[in-house]
């Protein structure tokens, strides 16, 4: 077990009331001292903890009258009595504690997880030449949401997609995430080439970022987000700008493909290193019957206990549904199995399908 700074002290106030019973100063009064364990444990520790420290005290206690031959002594059992008292009293307040702090984590918790939903909208079952489904789910560990974000609208140019990860937690990581959105679901409608878009995404972000705290340290030091656009155009293809984000894969006859791109780009916000951006987006064919999953990092990083991450083609290779919602529903499924029920990071995915012809 690992322990924190403040939840050290208790212990170490034990060990020091041992040394002193056990020199030739044992003379000392400290029961008092040590009556302060596992008071001090209910302020740093659930209620294991306390109990944890309650019986380091009774060890002490015991320990320390035996080697001093003081049982029959009152001052022995008044250390008792004490102990006893503050120690019902301690793990009382510590439960006490432990359900406050949950209601209020789980109470911040809803609360950013409501803004986040208002700001991630699920994508439509229907967009021109596909059949789209989208799936976001909150790691259970915290109160703070992750800065997954995806869209899919349908625009002049075709369908057009976004999925990214925005750097750090919290309502900073909100914010970019709603700046991020904003700036594509407006671009998506009147720039004419996708990489445009990407640039327009890039932008407000960069304008955001120089109002003086809009984002907590935190984001100013990570200071990018990954991002991938995709556009499904009329064609039988699907044209990918790739800003530092996980390849999409292409599901096609049963066989997958990680979309890799020709050149790696890095994510937005980190354009000084784009010496000479690509004119044109990467092209791929995209056929009817073929699925194309983007997705997050929190899908692929997902471990089991023998710290395996989860393999994610093998599972798509898997999955034989009908329609895109069932599709990322057995994903679902295959992602709780491997990591036991117990999400780290958050996820976000959007699946089409390419269909024969258009409504």
């Amino acid at each position: 077990m690992l322990f924190t700074l403040a939840q050290c002290v208790p212990f170490v106030i034990a060990l020091g009331v041992l040394a002193i019973e056990l020199s030739p100063a044992h003379a000392l009064v400290t029961g008092p001292v040590l009556t302060s364990v596992p008071a001090l444990a209910a302020l740093a520790m659930g209620p294991g903890g306390t109990l944890f420290a309650v019986a380091v005290a009774l060890g002490v206690n015991v320990t320390t009258a035996t080697f001093n031959h003081a049982w029959a002594t009152p001052q022995v059992f008044g250390n008792f009595l004490g102990l006893l008292v503050v120690s019902v009293a301690s793990v009382i307040l510590s439960r006490a504690v432990r359900t406050r702090r949950q209601s209020q984590l789980d109470q911040v918790r809803r609360i950013a997880v409501a803004a986040q939903e208002v700001i991630l909208r699920p994508v439509p079952a229907r967009l021109g030449p596909v059949r789209a489904a989208s799936l976001c789910l909150a790691a259970g560990t915290g109160a703070q949401v992750g800065g997954d974000l995806y869209d899919a609208v349908q625009t002049p140019y075709g369908v057009r997609l976004v999925v990214g990860d925005v750097r750090g937690k919290g309502l900073s990581a909100i914010r970019a995430v709603a700046v991020t959105l904003g700036a594509f679901r407006e671009a998506a409608h009147y720039e004419d080439e996708l990489a445009e878009v990407t640039n327009r995404c890039a932008a407000a972000l960069r304008r955001e970022a120089a109002i003086p705290g809009a984002f907590e340290q935190e984001a100013v030091l990570e200071g990018f987000t990954t991002a991938l656009l995709a556009q499904v155009p009329d064609e039988p293809v699907v044209q990918l700008v790739n800003r530092g984000h996980p390849p999409p894969i292409l599901l096609h006859q049963d066989s997958v493909q990680a979309l890799m791109p020709d050149c790696p780009l890095p994510p937005l916000g980190l354009e000084d290193l784009l010496a000479d951006p690509p004119a044109k987006p990467d092209s791929y064919p995209f056929v009817p019957g073929d699925r194309l999953l983007l997705y997050t990092d929190g899908v692929i990083e997902a471990r089991n206990r023998d710290n395996d991450f989860f393999a994610l083609s093998q599972a798509m290779e898997e999955i034989h549904a009908a329609t895109p919602q069932d599709f990322l529903e057995q994903l679902h499924q295959h992602l709780l199995r491997h990591t036991g029920g117990r999400l780290t990071d958050d996820v976000a995915m959007i699946l089409i399908d390419r269909l024969d012809s258009i409504p």
